[in-house]
């Protein structure tokens, strides 16, 4: 990717799945990277990048993070927003406390993130990719505060494209449909799922950490100089097909087993 050789970026949720393969994306590319995540194992085996142990939800870790970033490159080129909390109950059975917890962790730390890095990212002219997700593009039987959080994102992303366009940030968001991680191995190989979400996907497969990866480049670097306020679907083609019902998912999970 043009312009990535020597950009320094901030990578949120980076210990695993979907931000260390972001993370080490990013590396191979020749950015130098500030990765962060809450949890120290995932980070202490990651190769050629600086490492913070922090959560983001923190009330302090827009100032730790950016404080790290300054100390480690003075500057700010690039800004991954990947943290992320998944696997959210039905709107139904989501307490005040859930709803609190998901919009804090999905779409809080992100927002404040980004608000306090503009002033570097106005010096560098830089920019932000917020991952978002196909859920936060189209209505999901499931994941009630997820689905709001995600929704949040794109709409955030949205806006600061419009405001800070002028300033010469670009703000972009992946969204990403079902990916091979930690989070979702356990139910990539049922039946009821490749009947609910695999089978209604036009390319028929699920995707793995690098694909996010490979969009997240693009949109960092001076290839998509001229694309800003865009949510990129890295999703198998999951939001442009039609709702299956209960209904269609048992006969066609039927005609698996005659």
């Amino acid at each position: 990717m043009k312009g990535l050789e020597g950009r320094a970026a901030i990578v949120t949720g980076a210990g695993q799945g979907l931000g260390r393969g972001i993370t080490e994306r990013l590396i191979a590319e020749g950015c130098r990277v500030l990765a962060v995540d809450v949890r120290p194992d995932g980070l202490s085996s990651l190769r050629g990048a600086e490492i913070l142990v922090q959560d983001s939800t923190a009330d302090d870790a827009p100032a730790t993070i950016l404080e790290a970033c300054r100390k480690s490159f003075t500057t700010l080129d690039i800004l991954v927003n990947n943290v992320g909390l998944g696997n959210a109950p039905a709107l139904h059975d989501t307490t005040d406390e859930i709803y609190d917890r998901y919009l804090d962790v999905n779409l809080r730390a992100m927002f404040r993130l980004s608000r306090d890095a503009l002033p570097m990212l106005f010096e560098s002219r830089g920019n932000i990719v917020n991952i978002a997700s196909s859920i936060g593009l189209s209505g999901y039987m499931g994941f009630g505060a997820y689905t709001a959080a995600k929704a949040g994102v794109i709409g955030v992303t949205r806006q600061m494209a419009s405001a800070y366009g002028p300033r010469g940030v670009r703000v972009n968001a992946v969204a990403p449909g079902v990916i091979r991680t930690p989070g979702t191995e356990d139910r990539l190989h049922t039946a009821r799922f490749k009947a609910l979400v695999v089978a209604t996907m036009p390319l028929g497969m699920t995707g793995e950490p690098e694909d996010v990866a490979s969009a997240v480049a693009f949109l960092a670097s001076q290839d998509a100089r001229l694309v800003t306020g865009q949510v990129l679907a890295v999703d198998g083609g999951q939001t442009s097909s039609v709702f299956v019902s209960e209904e269609m998912i048992a006969a066609w999970v039927a005609t698996q087993t005659e």
